[in-house]
């Protein structure tokens, strides 16, 4: 079985009218910060914000009416259960989802939003998808398979003919890679419509399934542990997309999860986008490997904005504090009355805001009639920290950083 350029045309025209096609727009900021020259593929502009809906649609149109009455079944950390959900709704197909325990909980509700029966169950996307298989059995379902699915990868392999037709002199196209079935997709749409682009795939360096299968490590690499990127933190590659995607990609890329946060965070702040981690995947490679894509004209895809708002405002305060924008002081001085007051006073004229305050009379490094205080404050840049440390040592109330 193998994927074949006509498969993925086919899939194109199955899809029109369906589904957005979203924009491919330059972006002079990111390419300013990165030094390659950024293009961005928007992705989580699709109703359900994320490509997964290709894939899933695609492979929807093409069951006979007869599995159309079973309804479907799948196994997903988020996405692809909302895209199969919305299209299936549409299609007025029966589906159930499988979601491991811990998927954030704007994907689960979305996902029921749509019409679907949501089973929460296993520790992993690799769990979820056992007992998904095994549901399957018991209810004579269909399975939907998120990545490892012909008709799934050809419609995922759509998101690179849009962007060629967008920007034909793209030369890079790093790509997020969790079972492979996007990577597997789009590289083998690129590759035939460009034989010289370079395809880069990208995993969280805590899960290296793609690497691992590459370097011929049978039972896997370790895997495991809290990335960001969720939807890309699949244990196992899929054998049909790796065999697809493996002898048509240059490199694979181990991401680690600070460039991802600070990913998420420029989408935001630059694009005005919301990104989720693994969408944000393809940003992190430039921040994390700079050399690699420099001068280069790189095609981006945010592949999913479905991230949750705790964790999305999470990352925005952690990039606050990567960049000393946000600072917490500790200062010890005499205890009399007007010290924080004095402190406060230095602070506030260079333009600073202070966000919290701790004062300590007890702890015992501190002498019997000394005070400490450690102040949270918020400040325009890392410069502008320094000045405001500079100033409190010039006028007697040496900070430490803590």
């Amino acid at each position: 079985m193998t994927l074949t350029f006509d498969d993925i045309l086919a899939a194109k025209s199955r899809l029109q009218g369906h589904i957005e096609r979203t924009p491919c727009r330059p972006s002079r900021t990111l390419s300013e910060i990165t030094g390659a020259e950024v293009w961005v593929k928007f992705e989580n502009l699709q109703f359900t914000a994320a490509y997964k809906e290709r894939g899933a649609l695609n492979k929807l149109l093409q069951l006979t009416d007869a599995e159309k009455k079973r309804g479907v079944i799948a196994a997903s950390a988020g996405n692809h259960s909302q895209g199969l959900a919305y299209h299936a709704a549409r299609l007025g197909i029966p589906v159930t989802i499988v979601m491991p325990r811990g998927t954030p909980f704007v994907k689960v509700q979305q996902t029921r939003n749509h019409g679907a029966e949501v089973v929460i169950d296993g520790d992993g996307y690799d769990e979820a998808s056992a007992f998904a298989r095994k549901l399957c059995e018991d209810r004579d379902l269909v399975f939907v398979h998120p990545f490892n699915d012909l008709d799934v990868m050809a419609g995922q392999g759509t998101v690179a003919l849009e962007m060629l037709e967008d920007a034909p002199d793209l030369e890079v196209l790093p790509v997020p890679i969790g079972g492979g079935g996007l990577i597997a997709g789009m590289a083998t749409a690129a590759k035939h419509v460009k034989s010289d682009i370079r395809m880069v795939g990208l995993e969280p360096a805590m899960y290296p399934s793609f690497t691992a299968k590459m370097r011929g490590v049978n039972a896997g690499a370790p895997t495991g542990g809290a990335t960001i990127a969720e939807g890309i933190a699949v244990k196992q590659v899929g054998d049909i997309s790796y065999g697809v995607a493996r002898p048509l990609l240059d490199e694979v890329l181990l991401i680690e999860e600070p460039y991802l946060e600070r990913a998420v965070a420029l989408y935001t702040n630059v694009e005005k986008t919301v990104a989720e981690g693994a969408g944000a995947a393809s940003l992190a490679a430039l921040l994390a490997y700079p050399e690699r894509f420099r001068g280069k004209k790189c095609g981006l895809v945010i592949t999913g904005g479905n991230i949750d708002t705790r964790l999305l405002a999470s990352v925005l305060t952690r990039e606050l504090v990567r960049e000393q924008r946000i600072i917490s002081l500790r200062i010890i001085g005499d205890d009399r009355p007007g010290l924080l007051a004095n402190v406060s006073t230095i602070i506030g004229q260079l333009g600073a805001n202070i966000i919290e305050v701790a004062h300590n009379r007890l702890a015992l490094d501190v002498p019997a009639k000394g005070a400490e205080f450690d102040l949270m404050i918020e400040t325009r840049d890392a410069q502008h920290t320094q000045e405001i440390m500079e100033a409190l040592r010039e006028r007697g109330y040496p900070p430490r950083a803590v």
